[in-house]
């Protein structure tokens, strides 16, 4: 058995402390989905603007840039694993700036992905650019592949159709960055929205279903598994994040919390989702070959 750092109550939530690479070579199982946001080696010390304040962007030892060989390599290893340890129906979603993303993009087609979509996340509150010698960096990608090219994936069309207004939703989505109400249990560098999360989970998998994320942070992808009623296993090796990870998940055991994200996440308030769609405990156990 892997010793999991946490567990939540009912266990559709588990933390691991620990290397993605390594820990994902020690077990065998299988997941509906994956969400990565790694390293995208951009952290040289440049500079930018939140709440009105000069800040400098680097965000650790682990986001230093390296060159295009050992990138390659590096991102051709965890999606090695990644590929392992998806369903064949499964999909991996990965989020990535210029920085990385085309390196990410080369290894999936290695490695046999199919690629669905690449994703234009439009930021609709932006970062200002202090230099004024560059358009304002407003947007990421996320690249959207399934497994097999043979096998279909799944794809909550309708669902997808309804959050948009009765029309087809495209590949540039109008998200705002984390606000105030996302750092209750402190800041990640690199954190997610809990829209965008929200949106990808909604847009792939069913409630009950495993979802992945081998480069946790602080957990995004596990809360917004959480509040759709999916279980969630998030691999982080800085303890630092690790235990911002564990105190955003005991803070759902407040259905008052959880109910006050839902309504503050786009999608999800057009859904009218209450805790009636979280998972009862029996399901939850239902762990099928989850050594944790």
């Amino acid at each position: 058995m892997i010793p999991s750092y946490y567990k939540s109550p009912n266990r559709d939530f588990t933390l691991l402390h620990g290397d993605c690479i390594q820990l994902l070579r020690e077990f065998d199982f299988r997941f509906d989905m994956i969400f990565a946001d790694p390293p995208y080696f951009l952290s040289s010390g440049g500079i930018s603007c939140q709440s009105g304040k000069v800040v400098c962007v680097d965000k650790g030892a682990w986001d230093k840039p390296t060159t295009t060989e050992d990138m390659d390599a590096f991102n051709l290893e965890w999606l090695t694993q990644c590929h392992r340890h998806l369903k064949e129906n499964g999909t991996i979603w990965i989020s990535g700036t210029h920085h990385n993303i085309f390196s990410v993009q080369q290894q999936l087609i290695k490695l046999g992905f199919k690629i669905l979509n690449v994703i234009t996340w439009a930021k609709t509150n932006p970062a200002p650019n202090i230099s004024c010698r560059y358009f304002t960096y407003s947007t990421e990608f996320v690249i959207w592949a399934r497994k097999s090219r043979k096998v279909a994936h799944q794809y909550n069309y309708e669902l997808m159709k309804q959050l948009n207004d009765d029309k087809q939703m495209t590949d540039v989505w109008q998200l705002p960055t984390i606000g105030r109400w996302e750092k209750s249990c402190g800041k990640h560098p690199t954190q997610k929205p809990l829209a965008l999360l929200s949106r990808i989970i909604l847009a792939s998998t069913q409630p009950g279903q495993w979802i992945l994320d081998p480069f946790a942070g602080s957990s995004t992808t596990g809360i917004a598994s959480t509040l759709l009623g999916r279980r969630f296993l998030g691999i982080e090796r800085e303890k630092e994040f690790v235990e911002m990870s564990r105190k955003r998940r005991e803070g759902l055991e407040d259905t008052g919390i959880a109910e006050l994200y839902r309504s503050k996440i786009k999608d999800l308030s057009k859904l009218n989702l209450t805790s009636a769609g979280m998972l009862c405990e029996d399901d939850a156990n239902m762990y099928g070959g989850l050594p944790f």
